[in-house]
């Protein structure tokens, strides 16, 4: 078989019906192909950084794995933020990359990198196809990586000429790596002292993250929470993974996390983390965190255990296998002097705001209100915005919070949009942006336009890079350097001009109908807020600080 052929049946057979990319010299003879593949829908981005985060956006919200495709040279070195951002958060993605002919290789030619060196530290596995003989081998293990044990990105690297031979090996039904074996089911000793610790703990904390997103086991979450009579607090990344209507729901921890959480794994004697991985941001100052708690931690990937903070009990293995091995030998519990004082705690310091002038804080409560009875995707870019959607929009289920984590990329949310809409046609897909990030990739209202998707965005515009304008506020003597937008463009006329319908807001009194007006569009929106310049994120914990240690938000 032709390989181009061979190419498109190993996608059907990963059941692939929507691919990202972007043409060039190195993968014509692909494309060639892909046009007569009417199976499978094909989205060019107006840049190859667009597709990708529009991949993991798709990946996110449908728990299949994104796939993009794109040409050699800076097509393929596009594509590094993206990479390094599913890397950083577990996102499943196959990224195939057009290269120069394999006798070319080493010789500088014309668009030649090399992709797999200078991606083999932010990818799960990734290949040089070297023989066209490897290929179908190549296309199994690359979706097999991506998808099992703890997900991430696979990169292909395939020269033109390997897709212009003739293959003659088939494409495996079965796929047999040794040396890739992820443990799924946990040790039934350590269950059962699991069990043993959770069911004697005064002050427990049930913490989690993305796994469990992951793993597709919010409901278990949910039922151990119940069960036991657990608080809960999220990580970024876990936001949706229990609902935060509940009133054991903490909120999200951490350097913008909820002084009542922070507060609660302050002081819990035990805490028990599933899927998470006790990133920077969550713990602040490592030896003052939970300093009082025995730890359990559930997580598939064992290089995460005690890999930031020690780790009483290891449970190694897929959060949804070993919550059900542990749910039954869970009991109950009511706890009652330990949610009087988180309740102390949620009434002395709850998630407030000034409510004077038009806030961001109030544009978001407001937005949930209107959305929050309908089948909504949050997508955000990153900066201040996305925290505030993090602290004021109340999340219920998983898979409708989409934003970059541990990269923290800017521009990531309008073409993560795109990949959410395209995911779930069926749910309201909206992107809550700053005016600095929104620019990043703007081009990409051209894709929303020319496949009429109905995204609507809401740039929360304050005319700064908010976020480290805060910083330099709070801690470099309000020296502004290289912060102030002041020269932002008209995002009125922009979305405009590409066909989008558009509108501005600048009063509060304003705020509710222009929320009704996008949302009964039945197309793409922009709604350019213009917000307080220098209104912040509160609480935050300072830089190397301990988590109950905060600035502001408190009463």
């Amino acid at each position: 078989m032709l390989g181009t052929k061979l190419f498109i049946e190993a996608l059907r057979s990963e059941k692939v019906d929507l691919i990202f990319g972007y043409i060039g010299a190195a993968l014509i003879p692909l494309f060639h192909e892909l046009y007569t593949a009417k199976d499978i829908r094909f989205i060019m981005p107006r840049h190859e950084q667009g597709g990708i985060h529009a991949a993991d956006g798709y990946a996110r919200v449908t728990g299949k794995p994104g796939v993009v495709i794109v040409t050699s040279g800076p097509g393929a070195t596009n594509l590094i933020t993206g990479i390094a951002n599913a890397y950083l958060d577990s996102i499943p993605l196959v990224a195939i990359t057009g290269q120069v002919k394999t006798n070319l290789i080493g010789n500088d030619a014309f668009q030649e990198v090399d992709l797999t060196g200078i991606t083999r530290p932010i990818t799960k596995q990734n290949y040089l196809v070297k023989d066209p003989e490897d290929l179908p081998i190549i296309m199994k293990e690359a979706f097999h990586l991506a998808t099992t044990g703890r997900p991430g990105p696979v990169v292909i690297d395939l020269p033109v000429n390997i897709t212009t031979s003739d293959i003659k090996t088939p494409l495996p039904k079965t796929i047999n790596m040794p040396g890739y074996k992820p443990n799924l089911k946990g040790n039934p000793r350590q269950i059962q002292r699991a069990a043993e610790m959770i069911n004697v703990s005064q002050q427990p904390v049930l913490y989690i993250g993305g796994g469990i997103i992951a793993s597709g086991c919010s409901e278990l979450v949910k039922e151990m929470a119940e069960k036991s009579n657990l608080p809960v607090t999220t990580t970024m990344m876990g936001l949706g993974a229990f609902p935060e209507t509940d009133s054991r729901s903490l909120k999200m921890l951490g350097m913008h996390g909820a002084a009542y959480a922070n507060y609660a794994v302050t002081n819990c004697d035990l805490l028990i983390a599933i899927g998470a991985r006790f990133d920077d941001r969550v713990t602040g100052k490592l030896s003052e965190f939970a300093p009082e708690a025995k730890i359990i931690h559930i997580d598939i990937d064992p290089t995460s255990i005690s890999k930031n903070i020690r780790v009483d009990l290891p449970l190694i293995g897929d959060a949804g296998k070993i919550l059900k091995e542990l749910i039954p030998l869970l009991e109950s519990q009511p706890r009652q002097k330990w949610f009087a004082r988180i309740k102390k705690w949620k009434q002395e310091s709850p998630l407030a705001y000034n409510g004077n002038g038009l806030k961001p804080q109030y544009v978001i409560e407001e937005l949930y209100q209107f959305t929050k009875n309908k089948e909504t995707i949050i997508c955000t870019e990153v900066g201040q915005h996305q925290m505030w959607t993090a602290l004021f929009y109340k999340f219920t289920q998983p898979r409708t919070w989409v934003s970059s984590g541990g990269l923290g990329a800017m521009g990531f949310g309008l073409p993560a949009a795109i990949g959410a809409q395209l995911g779930r046609p069926e749910h309201l897909v909206v992107n809550i942006s700053g005016d600095g990030s929104f620019q990043m990739n703007l081009q990409e209202l051209a894709t929303i336009k020319n496949n009429n998707l109905p995204v609507k965005t809401i740039i929360l515009n304050n005319g700064y890079l908010g976020m480290v304008r805060q910083w330099q506020e709070l801690f470099y003597d309000r020296r502004y350097a290289n912060t102030d937008l002041d020269d932002n463009p008209d995002f009125v006329k922009i979305a405009r001009a590409y066909g989008i319908k558009a509108m501005r807001v600048t009063q509060k009194g304003k705020v509710k109908p222009a929320l009704k007006e996008m949302l009964a569009h039945p197309g793409p929106v922009v709604m350019d807020v213009v917000i307080e310049r220098e209104e912040n994120v509160y609480p935050m914990v300072p830089a190397g600080e301990a988590i109950n240690r905060m600035i502001g938000g408190m009463s």
